[in-house]
């Protein structure tokens, strides 16, 4: 009978976290989060720890691969069970648009290319410009096309379903459409600055790219119905065509022209060219997609 009684009473002040504002629901869910990773982070730490240096360069890449794996695991596997106990919703990813139909898929091979072809068009310009040299690519291009297609459906799929999908949900529970956008695309990039002082100094002038890169995925996901296929293959596209060129080491750039151009630290959005395409992306696909329609 106790058990019972507990077991109602949770379920009772879970199902009134709906009823609190946007940024109580998002921080509750998040402590849930972070209480379920927090066992498991530390079993990777004592078991690396035990057995390798953890001031080594490769245990370090090996340790954020696990840890941030383990993290999107569990947020992925929490999102079904938060959703019939706060919300009372039996799928909370059909409401954040990742279903798997026949036309979220073209959309993600739609997303795909035209990412791609942003991304390659930043750097052949710049090449024509004078700005870069080609180079021979340091691998195979099938290797690299390989490696980068794991690693970019990877992070399109993550950052896709939290900031696209969970976050702005929550955001457009309680604001406008606008506010949502603004906030989400802000929340988007200040995430990327978790780093120490002199890394994030450093890395500053990528905020507005990405920004506004936040800012064209969630355009994208609006004129296409709510579904994420589109939003999920674009930015997958543009972080697969950069790792082929970064990784393989294609380009070299020339000095031709400032860093503040082509892009800061090589990264192409943190240039104003990279701004600029951005914009163009952002006002094509308002333009050409269609409007806004209802959440399916």
């Amino acid at each position: 009978m106790a058990r019972n009684c507990e077991s109602r009473t949770t379920m009772l002040n879970l199902s009134q976290i709906k009823n609190y504002p946007a940024p109580g629901r998002m921080l509750s869910f998040l402590l849930v989060l972070i209480i379920l990773w927090l066992p498991g982070l530390a079993l990777i730490y004592a078991v690396m720890g035990s057995t390798q240096n953890l001031e080594d360069p490769g245990t370090k890449n090996l340790l954020s691969i696990l840890t941030m794996g383990l993290l999107a695991i569990e947020f992925i596997a929490l999102l079904p069970w938060w959703g019939r106990k706060v919300y009372q919703h039996p799928n909370l990813y059909y409401r954040y648009g990742l279903v798997f139909t026949r036309q979220n898929g073209l959309l993600l091979l739609k997303g795909l290319a035209i990412g791609a072809c942003f991304t390659f068009a930043l750097f052949v310009i710049q090449g024509l410009l004078g700005w870069l040299i080609w180079q021979p690519p340091r691998l195979s291009i099938l290797q690299l096309a390989l490696e980068g297609s794991a690693t970019s459906l990877g992070v399109g799929l993550a950052e896709g379903l939290f900031f696209r999908g969970w976050m702005l949900d929550e955001l457009e529970r309680d604001y406008t459409l606008t506010i949502a956008l603004i906030v989400d695309a802000g929340l988007y990039a200040l995430l990327h600055f978790l780093k120490p002082i002199p890394a994030i100094l450093a890395s500053l002038p990528e905020f507005p790219g990405l920004f506004l890169l936040g800012t064209v995925v969630i355009i994208a996901k609006r004129q296409h119905r709510n579904l994420l296929g589109m939003s999920i293959g674009l930015h997958a596209g543009m972080v697969w065509a950069y790792y082929v060129i970064n990784v393989g080491q294609m380009v070299k750039y020339s000095g031709r022209v400032s860093d503040w151009i082509t892009g800061i630290n090589g990264n192409p959005i943190s240039g104003l060219q990279g701004l600029i395409f951005l914009s163009t992306l952002i006002a094509l696909i308002s333009k050409f997609s269609g409007k806004v329609e209802e959440r399916i």
